[in-house]
């Protein structure tokens, strides 16, 4: 195990490097899905150009009015239908990106000197937030070695910065789920005070505060938005 615990920037850097990646493979399925739009409203285009085209030289003087309206309607019409599938499609993506993001996740655990230092680091985090002597953690049973072997660090550090000792006991009874990506829940106050520090509620975060910039990031700045933050 590694005694070198990452810092805050570095997080971050390991976690804009994710992000960044998955932006990448999210542009080049954007790309895709807007070359397939552009066709699909191409041609529903030429098909009511020839249609409305061959309608209007059927009808007399008098109804030239009411194909010219026609038309326009059924052109706003595929219009706005094309708008709805890019949209949809745009969801799809961003649907993608974050879904590929969790996959991502679950390779951090793999790596267990660096898994190691993160559990350690989310665990001071979480008992930093608490405060308290004595708190529990809930990770997955499968990293329960990692744990025992990262407490030690955290105490020493949170007797450091805190002037009082902590006790750290794992909290067998309620391990987090098997499928879960890691990371810890650190209860205190008798289970009342509870900080969720796992990968997917970070995920969870990451999504609600990143998807703003993502989708710019991937089509652009909206033409229609007239007021920004």
């Amino acid at each position: 195990m590694s005694n070198t615990a990452l810092t805050d920037d570095q997080v971050d850097a390991e976690l804009k490097k994710l992000v960044q990646f998955i932006k990448q493979e999210a542009l080049e399925k954007a790309r895709e899905i807007q070359i397939k739009a552009d066709e699909e409203f191409a041609i529903e285009k030429a098909k009511l150009v020839r249609s409305e085209t061959a309608t209007i030289d059927s009808l007399y003087e008098r109804r030239t009015k009411q194909a010219s309206l026609a038309q326009q309607i059924t052109k706003s019409n595929i219009t706005n239908k094309t708008r709805l599938r890019v949209l949809a499609a745009r969801q799809a993506v961003l649907d993608d990106v974050f879904e590929e993001a969790t996959n991502q996740s679950f390779e951090i655990s793999k790596d267990s000197d660096k898994y190691c230092v993160l559990l350690k680091d989310l665990i001071l985090e979480g008992a930093f937030v608490l405060y308290e002597r004595a708190v529990t953690v809930s990770v997955r049973e499968k990293d329960y070695d990692l744990v025992k072997k990262a407490i030690p660090i955290v105490q020493e550090e949170f007797l450091k910065a805190a002037s009082f000792p902590v006790t750290i006991t794992i909290n067998e009874a309620q391990p987090l789920p098997a499928e879960s990506s890691g990371g810890v829940i650190v209860q205190g106050s008798g289970g009342r005070i509870v900080v969720t520090n796992t990968l997917d509620e970070r995920l969870k975060l990451l999504n609600e505060e990143s998807l703003p910039a993502i989708r710019v990031a991937i089509f652009g700045e909206s033409p229609s938005r007239k007021f920004y933050d």
